[in-house]
């Protein structure tokens, strides 16, 4: 084995002193060539007609053969008259072989290589390709990778090619330190970053490695964070990434110029088209006088000024803000100037590189077409969509003249990802107990830009399966269709006395009308069927005496037809007589004395028992977000308002209506505050409610109370005899109304690494569910009884505040909360310590 120098040989050839007839094929004899025709060689040195042989047209003939790669040595000489050319012609490579790559594929290793199987060896190539497989190597975090090219010979002029790799040990990013930052913590600046640092968890991930591409992505991130917090003076004067060979890994230090915090002074737009006046395109400006300076917002207010520009037919306006600043009030005035644009149009539009998504796909998100006149607004805009999409690795748009002046190119350059998953979770909850799932999903079906998923649940109170499928662009437009099958089944639990089994679906209709205002409708159509075991509802169905009616204490207050002495007393006055100096005879009681004593459950859900209810729902929701992300926000506002109409067949009717807003801000130093408010009303059409259709309501609304645990329960059946507590024994039986609110903040825990994912929470709930309306409990023969469901204590509110810790682990979220109860109604169902969560793998 022969290891490959790094020295190209030197153009080897003579000085000549005279000029050589170089015309005829016998004036250049070549030697030393086994598989390249002689006269190909000759061709290298060859004149015109009348031109002499010089000393430089040979040293550029001896160049020309090595730019082939065909040759490792030239050497020419005279000899009489004749000019003689010795060559060493490059082996054929028989095959690429690496070894000792561990970490990294042979296929991404061959595909960063040009020396290929039965192509011509060339030293200088097999150069170039060890520094391309340095480079491969560093970007994955291995600065000690050794990496030496050798070759073997084989017969007939062949060599093996053999890279000899010794990977070492991943270099991580030991430390991400920040100066000069005051506005954000070091934590909240991490958030906005790709690049992490190394820990316990490292093996998981691979962005703890050092990347230069990858940090000047993130200093824009950083520098996008402060200039949406008004901090428009902001610079990063250094990003210095420090190897320390002896620990192997980086210390990364970004210094950071923040500049003070400005806001928004006056706001105004110029119009120099003729027949636009710039007021009454006010409205479309996002900025507004008095608020913080959010660049966001400005680039909002160019695609929205622009195309309502467009829409009153100037196609080439262009939009560009002018901010004057005033140091000595730290406003910045906003200017909008609209202005005639050249006329320039879209030529082609040019999309390279993917090569799993179908085209069209990424031409949708375009807002103009070939043809189009073009808008620089609105290329970035589509930029953006593509890379929110996900799918892609990179995406990069760019420009090139047309085939003539008014018309341009825009090329796409996009790499694609894998965007497939296949999940495993496993997790416990304290109200469902432990839960198993497992699902796959394709975000971009078949290159489609399509979601579909398929989910399995199983668990200790729960199980089932769905399947959902989504069509981002339905029919061409710029409109989200999909539709969602479930089935479900869960078991009786503590705040559960029954059985519930469902199967159904959902159509799915998403009309964006701007870029954070969405209206969806919806139709479902659910079957469900509640069942209650025997033991809880034998009073219903074999009782026929007289009605009674319960206190708070579990003594009896109400006997229909009975005395008030014997119903004081507790005495079922079913065959039971009064004596003559009062007291009760119960000679000849031939009932039972309490038919409640095994555990009944409430007269309203015992009404909708073995029987299949069919919802036939239409429903639309208004949604409003401008979220700075997602996952984890920590600036905006989501808002959702829901209205459901059941009635469109089937056997239940109703309107639901619900509401739920969110309010989140960055405070200071990565403490980010939320404020929620929530709400809802429920009205049965033509009739009463069933149980089941309304509010049951508990730590969603207030932590620290059951699931279920709040709103209206049934008191009038109990298992008293049992020697259960009335509070403990009433059935929750629902709600028609409740409203919360909610204000929590969440904040870094400084001394544990950013790997760990962890978050603290204080917060404060409050809430209440009342106005139950179906059935009443209890009731025979047509006659109902009006049982207590809490009575004067309808409206309490109820209250908490607590504790809590957030784990937003590699596996999924997993929360912890510890709640302390401040206020609640008779009957209202406590608990602590709640837990939920789970493992993705």
């Amino acid at each position: 084995m022969t290891a490959v120098g790094v020295v190209m040989a030197t153009t080897a050839g003579m000085v000549l002193s005279t000029e050589v007839n170089a015309q005829s094929a016998s004036g250049i004899v070549v030697q030393g060539n086994r598989r390249i025709e002689a006269d190909t060689v000759r061709s290298y040195f060859r004149t015109g007609p009348g031109e002499p042989l010089t000393a430089a047209r040979v040293d550029e003939a001896i160049k020309a053969m090595y730019a082939t790669g065909l040759f490792r040595d030239v050497r020419v000489s005279r000899q009489g008259g004749r000019l003689v050319v010795q060559v060493a012609e490059n082996e054929v490579i028989n095959r690429v072989v690496f070894e000792g790559n561990r970490r990294l594929k042979t296929e991404q290793l061959q595909g960063e290589i040009e020396s290929r199987a039965r192509g011509t060896f060339s030293r200088a190539t097999v150069q170039s390709d060890t520094q391309r497989l340095y480079d491969v190597y560093r970007r994955t975090g291995r600065y000690e990778v050794e990496i030496v090219p050798k070759t073997i010979e084989q017969p007939n002029g062949r060599i093996d090619l053999i890279f000899e790799i010794t990977e070492g040990k991943k270099a991580g990013v030991r430390a991400i330190n920040f100066v000069g930052n005051n506005a954000f913590g070091r934590q909240r600046l991490l958030d906005v970053m790709s690049t992490a640092e190394t820990g316990i968890l490292s093996w998981l991930k691979s962005n703890d490695v050092y990347d230069a591409d990858r940090l000047n992505a993130d200093q824009e991130a950083i520098r996008r964070l402060y200039l949406r917090a008004g901090y428009v003076d902001m610079r990063i004067l250094s990003a210095r990434a420090d190897f320390d060979q002896a620990a192997n890994s980086f210390n990364i230090v970004i210094e950071i110029e923040e500049g003070p915090q400005y806001r928004i002074g006056s706001v105004d737009v110029q119009s120099n088209i003729r027949d636009v006046e710039g007021s009454t395109l006010r409205g479309a400006v996002k900025t507004q006088p008095g608020a913080v300076y959010n660049v966001e917002l400005v680039d909002k207010s160019l695609e929205d000024v622009t195309l309502e520009v467009a829409r009153r037919g100037y196609a080439f306006a262009s939009v560009r803000p002018r901010g004057e600043r005033d140091p000595s009030t730290l406003t910045v005035n906003l200017v909008y100037v609209v202005e005639e644009g050249p006329r320039v149009y879209v030529e082609r539009i040019n999309v390279r590189g993917n090569t799993r998504t179908q085209d069209r796909v990424i031409r949708r998100e375009f807002d103009m077409a070939e043809g189009d006149a073009y808008n620089r607004v609105l290329v970035d805009r589509a930029e953006r969509r593509l890379k929110n999409l996900g799918f892609f690795k990179e995406v990069k748009i760019t420009t090139e003249p047309g085939s003539a002046a008014d018309r341009v190119i825009v090329n796409v350059e996009v790499q694609d990802q894998p965007t497939g998953a296949f999940s495993i979770a496993g997790g416990y909850s304290t109200a469902d107990g432990f839960i198993a799932e497992a699902s796959v999903e394709e975000r971009n079906f078949l290159g489609r830009g399509q979601f579909v998923r398929l989910g399995g649940m199983f668990g200790q109170r729960s199980r089932g399966i769905n399947f959902s499928f989504t069509e981002p662009f339905l029919m061409d437009y710029r409109l989200s269709g999909g539709f969602d099958l479930f089935y479900r089944h869960t078991s009786r639990a503590t705040y559960q006395p029954f059985e519930s089994t469902s199967y159904g679906g959902t159509l799915r209709l998403g009309i964006p009308i701007t870029e954070q205002f969405a209206v969806q409708l919806r139709y479902s159509a659910v079957s469900q069927r509640i069942s209650i075991r025997d033991d809880q509802t034998n009073c219903y169905s074999s009782y026929t005496g007289p009605l009674r009616q319960y206190n708070n204490n579990g003594t009896l207050s109400y006997f229909e037809g009975g005395d008030p002495r014997a119903a004081a007393a507790g005495v079922d006055q079913g065959a039971a007589s009064l004596a003559p100096d009062g007291t009760i005879n119960t000679a000849g009681l031939g009932r039972a004395y309490n038919c409640l004593d095994d555990g009944e459950v409430s007269g309203a859900l015992r009404a909708i028992n073995n029987r299949t209810r069919f919802i036939s729902m239409l429903g639309y929701s208004l949604i409003y977000s401008n979220l700075d992300r997602a996952i984890n926000p920590s600036q905006g506002l989501y808002a959702e308002l829901r209205q459901d109409v059941a009635g469109i067949g089937g056997n239940a009717r109703f309107v639901r209506t619900t509401g739920d807003a969110r309010y989140y801000h960055d405070l200071t130093n990565d403490w980010i505050a939320m404020l929620r408010v929530q709400g809802g009303h429920i009205a049965g059409l033509g009739g009463k409610l069933d149980s089941v259709d309304q509010f049951f309501m508990g730590p969603e609304l207030v932590r620290g109370f059951q699931t279920a645990g709040i709103g209206p329960r049934d008191f009038a059946i109990r298992n008293a005899a049992a020697g259960v507590p009335l509070d403990r024994a009433a059935d929750a039986v629902g709600g028609t109304m409740y409203w919360g609110a909610s204000a929590e903040v969440t904040f870094p825990i400084t001394f544990l690494p950013k790997d760990f994912g962890m978050r603290g929470a204080l917060y404060a709930d409050a809430g209440s569910v009342w106005g139950y309306s179906s059935i009443n409990s209890f009731n025979t023969g047509g006659t109902n009884l009006l049982v207590d469901l809490q009575g004067s204590e309808a409206h309490k509110i109820r209250s908490s505040v607590g504790v809590g810790l957030l784990w937003n682990s590699p596996f999924g979220p997993i929360r912890f909360d510890y709640s302390f109860v401040l206020s609640k109604a008779r009957g209202d169902q406590t608990q602590a310590f709640r837990f939920s969560g789970g493992t993705r793998f």
